[in-house]
């Protein structure tokens, strides 16, 4: 059972991740990008790794997705006000890759506590965070000015397309 679970959330994910790539309008980009984390997150908490999906979910699905909203609104990219209010058919695949990612988290929670497993032993928190700044300090520091050069790279550009516009 979780074997099908695990190849229908990955062909979610990858629907999703699709879709994101291929959108035109960013902000519907985002919510497929969102729905394609939470499709993955599930599937790291299918594979008994509990730490990494709460990590999916907080950092790639919260905070990184908050950033690119942030920096779509600033550049002034999505126009809801131009538009027309979407139409159910254009709702539909994000509602349904959604549905089949809350599903199948549900399933995967109330089968484990059905049967439940032996226990393995669980890092703590305490222990990650040190072997993650102790041995891939050099990496969280680089991710962490990538998206800070990504984040003054959208002000500049925000800036210079609203000076550009006032000429």
């Amino acid at each position: 059972m979780e074997q099908t679970i695990f190849y229908i959330l990955a062909a979610a994910a990858v629907l999703a991740t699709v879709l994101a790539i291929t959108e035109k309008h960013p902000v519907h980009a985002i919510l497929f990008l969102v729905t394609s984390l939470f499709s993955m997150a599930t599937i790291f908490y299918l594979l008994m790794a509990p730490l990494v999906a709460a990590f999916e979910v907080i950092l790639y699905a919260g905070a990184i997705m908050v950033l690119f909203l942030f920096v779509i609104m600033m550049l002034d990219l999505g126009h809801p006000e131009k538009g027309l209010a979407p139409h159910w058919k254009e709702w539909l695949p994000a509602a349904v890759l959604s549905g089949i990612s809350i599903a199948s988290l549900v399933l995967v929670i109330v089968s484990r506590h059905a049967a439940p497993a032996a226990p393995a032993a669980m890092p703590t928190i305490r222990e990650v965070a040190v072997r993650l700044f102790q041995e891939h300090g050099l990496a969280v520091e680089l991710i962490s000015l990538q998206l800070l050069f990504a984040l003054v790279g959208a002000l500049y550009l925000g800036r210079q397309a609203k000076s550009g516009d006032s000429k």
